[in-house]
């Protein structure tokens, strides 16, 4: 296999490694960076590839995600195309050489890859922000209440897959846990408070259980109300922030799957929706007698 650096492209140390069958949104998204400061220095696969002493077809595995990258290559790759935004490449490198596998890779072959990468998402970001309309949001539901929504879907889950997306939903808010946790304002409308999908007592502990997340000190809770006047454009979604702007990633939420963007005018959109329901959504104090009122009427 051709040499890069002094190092086999696809290796590790101490033997072959072949490409990644299913590399992660975040492994993913170093490639596409890479990918955005080639195209910008106006540089072809190939000639970065000779650049590198390899082939087009590497660059290739390279920019999808499916060849790992060094922390040096970042640089040397960054270097060549004249990159000068020095703290997107600093960000990058240090994304390379992310080694340590989370808890959410206990989850890989048992769970979509989606459920995996959220969770990553989560874990990396520096701040959250997310919509969410018809639902409580992931993170603070209960397990009894988690439990309801996944066996209120299309098909019936194998039981071993049903207790495994359970578990890994209220795993989820480990970040709260450690010293210095994300911090995450959520907009939930008050449909997602009012919807049955479960006994009462259920809905009850639900709500018991969002009263107490919102005296969480880094998690602000905000009700939308119904006589609100929402923009017609408003849908579930998550933006995470990362260490710089421009690796920020909004995750959309449907009832089918979810997807992440990252293009610059798709992280402005989501920026320009999550202000508009912001300036429309009741204040903390507001929303945590609003959601009390709520429980008392169940």
């Amino acid at each position: 296999m051709t040499q890069w650096d002094g190092t086999l492209v696809g290796t590790r140390e101490g033997g072959s490694m072949p490409p990644r069958a299913y590399p992660t949104a975040r492994q993913k998204r170093v490639g596409i960076e890479l990918r955005k400061l080639r195209e910008r220095a106006g540089l072809s696969g190939s000639a970065v590839a000779a650049f590198l002493g390899g082939e087009r077809a590497q660059v290739s595995h390279l920019e999808s995600g499916r060849y790992g990258v060094s922390a040096e290559r970042v640089r040397r790759i960054a270097a060549h195309c004249s990159a000068t935004d020095k703290h997107l490449v600093d960000a990058l490198a240090s994304m390379a050489e992310e080694r340590g596998k989370g808890w959410w890779e206990e989850y890989r072959g048992i769970l979509s890859p989606g459920f995996l990468d959220l969770a990553e998402l989560e874990h990396h970001a520096v701040h959250l922000r997310g919509i969410q309309m018809l639902y409580i949001p992931g993170l603070f539901q209960t397990e009894a209440y988690a439990r309801e929504l996944f066996t209120s879907g299309v098909s019936d889950l194998p039981k071993s897959e049903l207790n495994a997306r359970v578990e890994h939903r209220t795993r989820r808010r480990e970040i709260f846990d450690r010293p210095n946790p994300p911090k995450y304002e959520a907009f939930i409308h008050e449909a997602a408070l009012r919807m049955r999908y479960g006994p009462v007592e259920i809905i009850r502990a639900q709500l018991a259980f969002l009263h107490e997340v919102t005296l969480w000190p880094s998690v602000t809770i905000r009700i939308i109300p119904f006589e609100a006047q929402t923009p017609s454009s408003i849908h579930p979604m998550l933006y995470a922030g990362a260490q710089i702007p421009q690796l920020d990633t909004v995750q959309v939420d449907s009832a089918f799957g979810g997807g992440f963007l990252d293009a610059e005018a798709q992280l402005a959109k989501y920026r320009s929706l999550l202000d508009s329901v912001a300036a429309i959504a009741l204040d903390p104090e507001e929303s945590t007698k609003f959601i009390q009122r709520i429980a008392q009427e169940m």
